[in-house]
């Protein structure tokens, strides 16, 4: 089966049955959101273990790619295992955070310190890489005024902070004052759902004071930049034209696909939904397609009768 945009498909088809039976057996490669692909919060995506499990029983190589940073790899393996994920292994994952350490460590080649907003998941990741950093070490009513400013901070990395001060923001515009100081971002995303109707700001509402106050742009590390297709086709033999990127949020997910040159699914159990994909689908703006999908489930449960005899 070829791809979808080498064939010409203008995208957003509802596929079921022998189709996504078809649309498996062409692809080596899937790419998974996780938060409203494979769980909400603490509850899996019904049926979403053994899809997964069954994509790796079938010798299909499965990779999750997320923006939430706010937690290591180490720790998300913990929770894949919790929710019943159980052949989940590290490598498999790649986080902004985890992603955003490689960039630091293998391509800028950071030479001194980074000054971090952002909680333990960053932390971690920079740890496990052998990365200096700095970003809480201030007093409880230390002022711009007043602080200490690190020496050497040849980077300023901002991701999901739910500790995000006014002064961290003052000190990494400072820090960003230099032009050679690098400015990066785990991801831009401007919230998640929560229960109830609630939203939580994301780490794109950080990232564009910082941009505001600086003047300067962050380089985005996580979806929808390539960068993170590009940490896993470092490590693992991967040809885009052999992979599917399954996601839920058209401007986040989708984009990464197209960006990446993967076929891309859209589904329905989180963020964007059906009618939206076919807005930007039919719109005049040239720009908007590469939100569209090239396919669209219900639910990766629907991938399920495709394993059976």
């Amino acid at each position: 089966m070829a791809g979808a945009r080498a064939l010409g498909f203008k995208g957003c088809l509802k596929i079921g049955g022998s189709q996504i039976r078809n649309l498996l057996n062409a692809k080596d490669f899937f790419l998974f959101d996780c938060d409203g692909v494979i769980w909400h919060g603490e509850e899996a995506i019904t049926g979403a273990p053994t899809v997964v499990s069954s994509l790796i029983k079938h010798g299909k190589n499965v990779f999750f790619v997320t923006n939430n940073c706010t937690r290591p790899r180490k720790n998300y393996v913990n929770k894949f295992y919790r929710l019943g994920f159980t052949d989940v292994m590290q490598e498999q994952i790649f986080s902004s955070s985890y992603c955003s350490a490689l960039y630091l460590r293998d391509v800028a080649k950071v030479q001194g310190k980074v000054f971090v907003i952002g909680g333990e998941g960053v932390r971690n990741e920079l740890l496990q890489a052998g990365i200096s950093f700095v970003g809480d070490e201030d007093a409880p009513d230390g002022t711009i005024f007043n602080c200490a400013l690190a020496s050497d901070v040849k980077a300023v990395l901002v991701g999901h902070d739910d500790k995000f001060t006014f002064l961290k923001l003052a000190k990494a515009s400072c820090y960003l004052r230099d032009p050679e100081c690098l400015f990066l971002a785990t991801d831009v995303d401007p919230w998640h759902p929560l229960q109830d109707g609630r939203i939580l700001p994301g780490s794109g509402c950080l990232t564009a004071a910082l941009e505001v106050a600086t003047g300067r742009k962050a380089m985005v590390i996580g979806k929808p930049s390539p960068f993170m297709f590009e940490c896993i086709s470092s490590q693992f033999r991967v040809d885009p034209a052999q992979c599917l990127m399954v996601g839920d949020r058209l401007e986040t997910d989708m984009l990464f696909g197209a960006n990446c040159g993967l076929d891309t699914m859209l589904t329905l159990t989180g963020i964007s939904q059906m009618k939206t994909a076919q807005e930007y689908r039919d719109s005049d703006h040239s720009t908007n397609q590469s939100f569209v999908p090239d396919y669209v489930v219900d639910t990766i449960a629907d991938f399920l009768p495709a394993f059976e005899d």
